[in-house]
C-alpha cells in the first residue's frame, strides 16, 4: 500500500484503531519515524481515541441475544442444499454458522459502541511548577483510570522515574497513581478510590527508580495542582 497523502490522517485512524491489513500496518510503521506528516498524525489520532481506550469495560452478553442469534440460524439454512440423511455434516454447518454469525455480530456491537461511547473524566487539574508554568495535565475518570499528560519536555536522572500522587481526604493520606518511567503522557491504572472530587490535590514528584519506598511522597515536587469538575 502506498497511502494517499491526502488522507494520512483517515490512514492514522485506521492505523491506530487497528483496522489496517498487516501489510500495510507494516509499511506505516516502516515510514512513520521518517514522515513528520504521518507521525503526528498517528499522535493525534491516539490522543482522540485515548479515552475511547481507557473508558471501555468488558460487558457481558446476555442469554437472550443467543437465543436470537440461534434463532435466525434455521431460515438461513433452508437455503443450503443438504442431503436429509447426512445428519453429521448438517450439525457441523450448523455449529459452524452459529459461531459465525455469533463472532460477527459481537464485532460489529462492539466496535460500533466503544466508537460513539466517549468518556469524561469527572475532574481535571492542571499541575504548575513553583515558577506557576503548566506542567501537567491530570484527568481522572474514576474507577481506577487516569491520564497524565506532559506539557514540556523534561529530564529524568538516571535511576530516577516520575510518580504521580493524589490525596482523596486527609485521613488516607497520598496515593499512588502510579509511575511515569519516562518524560511522556500515560495512562494509569489507579488503585480503588473514592470517586474524584473538587479541589482534590494532584502532583507529580521525583522519585527513585521503581517509586517511592514508603508509599509516600519523598522526593521533590515537580509540579502540583487542584482539580476541577470536567465541564
Amino acid at each position: 500500500m502506498t497511502y494517499n497523502r491526502d488522507n494520512i490522517a483517515g490512514i492514522a485512524d485506521e492505523y491506530v484503531l487497528g483496522l489496517l491489513e498487516p501489510a500495510e500496518t507494516a509499511e506505516i510503521e516502516a515510514q512513520i519515524d521518517g514522515d513528520a506528516e504521518l507521525k503526528a498524525a498517528v499522535a493525534a489520532s491516539r490522543e482522540r481515541f485515548l479515552p475511547l481506550d481507557s473508558g471501555v469495560e468488558p460487558a457481558t452478553v446476555e442469554e437472550k441475544l443467543w437465543r436470537k442469534i440461534e434463532a435466525a440460524l434455521p431460515a438461513r439454512q433452508a437455503v443450503v442444499s443438504t442431503p436429509p440423511a447426512n445428519d453429521n455434516r448438517r450439525n457441523s454447518w450448523r455449529a459452524t454458522a452459529l459461531s459465525a454469525l455469533a463472532a460477527a455480530l459481537l464485532m460489529a456491537v462492539g466496535l460500533g459502541w466503544s466508537l460513539t461511547r466517549v468518556v469524561e473524566p469527572v475532574v481535571i487539574a492542571v499541575l504548575i511548577n513553583e515558577a506557576g508554568e503548566a506542567q501537567a495535565v491530570v484527568e481522572d475518570f474514576g474507577s481506577e483510570k487516569a491520564t497524565v499528560r506532559l506539557l514540556g519536555d523534561f529530564d529524568v536522572p538516571e535511576g530516577k522515574t516520575f510518580q504521580v500522587w493524589t490525596l482523596p481526604s486527609q485521613e488516607m493520606g497520598p496515593v499512588s497513581l502510579g509511575l511515569i518511567d519516562r518524560a511522556r503522557s500515560v495512562r494509569l491504572r489507579a488503585p480503588s478510590l473514592p470517586a474524584p472530587r473538587n479541589d482534590q490535590l494532584y502532583e507529580i514528584t521525583l522519585e527513585q527508580r521503581g517509586g517511592s519506598p514508603t508509599g509516600r511522597p519523598t522526593g521533590p515536587i515537580i509540579a502540583k495542582g487542584f482539580a476541577r469538575p470536567a465541564q
